[in-house]
């Protein structure tokens, strides 16, 4: 087994804690990254708030599909 087989591991392992903490708690991992999303929003003088949206939509589907399933991140703007 080479060192990369071994990292490969880890990573699957931690995709799957990260999942797992998703599906426990989609709705404070989606307030928190508004919430980041909304100060950053702030230090940048709302100049980038676009972006800064697109941004925080791409996080919130690809922590959601962590599980192959858009389910736990509940969100107005996307379908559960």
């Amino acid at each position: 087994m080479g060192i990369f087989d071994k990292f490969k591991g880890k990573a699957e392992g931690l995709k799957d804690k990260a999942g797992d903490l998703v599906d426990q708690h989609g709705d404070k991992v989606g307030e928190g990254l508004d919430k980041a999303g909304h100060l950053i929003d702030e230090k940048t003088g709302g100049k980038y708030g676009d972006k800064i949206d697109q941004g925080v939509e791409k996080a919130k589907e690809g922590l959601d599909n962590l599980d192959g399933q858009n389910d736990d991140i509940p969100d107005k703007n996307r379908p559960a």
